[in-house]
């Protein structure tokens, strides 16, 4: 995607990799949209801790930066030796698929580049293996995301008020995004619509990122409070959903997204709003029969009981403007605690369709067409 920042112009992956030195480079999105910042991560321990620690997030990002975490441990390894060569790579495997469990795709991703390597024959074969299928992958997570636009695009219509929640946009994915790419798409075919976005307490992805993104593609857009979202369809002011997906159960056809997804599935469906989930197919699970199955991360309760924000001194800020600081701020009282859940599961019978690469299907239809989506190989 194209960023603009201080009048110039320059495009940007949300996940990229350094091979000179050995380091993946993302976008710190803890930071924005009050500042646009690239850091690399020197090893595949700092690549799993910026997963966890969400400077990266997003299902097909994460899954980008673990297989790249793969990549990048992989070629740390010194030495002939294959037998110990892929003891080191089942270690750098461990430490990436447990940086955080509810979506699939770093687990997809990493499974893909390890097929791609074994036929190596030596480890240094192995190692360039590697790297190779995790740009490949990338390329990949991209194309999916542009076939995903062109798909959705054709569910939006002129005068369209689209609703989304939490950030499956660009910053979600390596570029362009899932839950976005019909907007973008749309916009490239000169349609005119207007987007609400959910702001998505309690990390805010839709205030803080989804908004930026949109304001940067200079989209029609305005940010609600989560719990807006249900007056506004009560009005008539909401006609179309689009949500991303950490998780989508090709047996079932259950999504398992950012909290708060289900809440507006249930809404938008006592409104006969249609409610869309896009999603690349390295986000279907085609193993778990349930969605209750579903790993559910539990984040730290700081996270609900404050927000973190950019605030400044206001003496310093006369004499410059850039002068400010991250700062969390506690909201609530003192005394309390909070139970933090990061995603919940929306069930297939509120899901409309789910936009893929390859189409819009019926999240009945996932298990039926399994082999066109990608089945066999799992």
């Amino acid at each position: 995607m194209n960023v603009t920042l201080r009048g110039h112009t320059q495009h940007f992956r949300t996940v990229a990799f350094d091979a000179a030195e050995n380091s993946v480079l993302l976008i710190e999105q803890r930071l924005l949209p009050h500042e646009f910042k690239i850091v690399a991560t020197p090893n595949f321990r700092a690549t799993a801790a910026a997963i966890t620690d969400m400077v990266v997030r997003g299902a097909g990002a994460i899954g980008a930066t673990a297989a790249y975490g793969l990549a990048q441990g992989a070629l740390d390894f010194r030495g002939r030796d294959l037998k110990k060569f892929s003891a080191h790579v089942e270690a750098v495997y461990q430490v990436l698929k447990n940086a955080r469990p509810t979506a699939v795709d770093p687990v997809n991703a990493m499974n893909d580049v390890r097929r791609h390597m074994s036929p190596g024959q030596t480890v240094a074969e192995r190692q360039f293996l590697a790297l190779a299928a995790v740009e490949e992958f990338a390329r990949e997570d991209v194309r999916h995301c542009e076939a995903i636009g062109r798909h959705g695009a054709k569910l939006i219509r002129n005068g369209m008020k689209i609703l989304t929640h939490c950030n499956a946009g660009w910053l979600a994915f390596v570029d362009i995004g899932t839950a976005t790419a019909p907007l973008y798409a749309a916009q490239v075919q000169g349609k005119k619509f207007h987007v609400f976005c959910d702001e998505t307490r309690p990390r805010s992805q839709g205030a803080t990122l989804t908004a930026w993104e949109l304001a940067q593609q200079k989209i029609s857009h305005q940010i609600i409070a989560d719990n807006a979202a249900g007056h506004l369809m009560q009005r008539g002011e909401i006609d179309l959903v689009i949500v991303g997906g950490d998780r989508t159960l090709g047996r079932t056809g259950e999504v398992a997204n950012k909290i708060g997804t289900y809440t507006k599935a249930v809404l938008a469906a006592r409104h006969n709003i249609p409610f869309y989930v896009a999603i690349p197919l390295s986000t279907i699970d085609w193993n778990l029969k349930r969605g209750f199955d579903i790993p559910i991360e539990e984040r730290h309760e700081s996270e609900v009981l404050g927000a973190w924000g950019m605030i400044s001194n206001p003496k310093s800020e006369i004499r410059n403007p850039r002068l400010v600081r991250r700062a969390y701020v506690r909201i609530a009282n003192p005394t309390s605690g909070a139970v933090n859940p990061g995603f919940d599961v929306t069930p297939g019978e509120l899901i409309t369709g789910i936009i893929t690469p390859l189409g819009i299907f019926k999240p009945q239809e996932l298990w039926l067409r399994r082999h066109e989506l990608g089945f066999e190989l799992q």
